[in-house]
């Protein structure tokens, strides 16, 4: 294990992606195996180096003396409503859903034209919510259509 893998600057700040996992070794196998990411260390906790960042994988457990009011557990309704999630930029989205679709990705539609991008969503083993999207009209300074409901 190398320092420059592991989410540890030498100053300043990164950002990294904890995600409570029903099953560690297959959220392992997802984010490296079909997303591509680099395992850094397998287990307590799981760090996956994906692109300039990391997704770092633990099972749930109830309060720590640092989070004392604070249980972790993954997603019990994934088909309902999210509250965040993981937001990937690509150079090559039709590319990108070719692939991970092959490698056994689930996408919840083909991506789509958002006008300011390309954009489609697909979800991790334990139902996280990811949106893929590659920016286009964005770049001429289109933006996209309001959110649904944002009158």
């Amino acid at each position: 294990m190398r320092r420059e893998d592991l989410p540890a600057p030498e100053s300043g700040l990164l950002l990294t992606h904890f995600l409570t996992v029903a099953d560690v070794p297959r959220s392992r196998a997802f984010y490296s195996e079909v997303l591509g990411g680099e395992v850094v260390l397998a287990e307590n906790p799981c760090i996956v180096k994906l692109a300039n960042s990391w997704i770092i994988m633990n099972p749930g457990g109830g309060p720590t003396p640092d989070k004392p009011d604070v249980t972790l557990r993954p997603p019990d309704d994934p088909g309902g409503t999210a509250t965040s999630f993981l937001n990937i930029r690509v150079a090559d989205i039709e590319r990108c859903h070719r692939e991970w679709s092959a490698l056994g990705a689930e996408f919840l539609t083909p991506p789509i034209d958002r006008k300011a991008e390309l954009r489609c969503y697909l979800r991790d083993p334990d139902g996280y919510l990811i949106e893929v999207g590659q920016a286009t009209g964005l770049l001429e300074g289109i933006l996209a259509d309001p959110p649904a409901g944002g009158g």
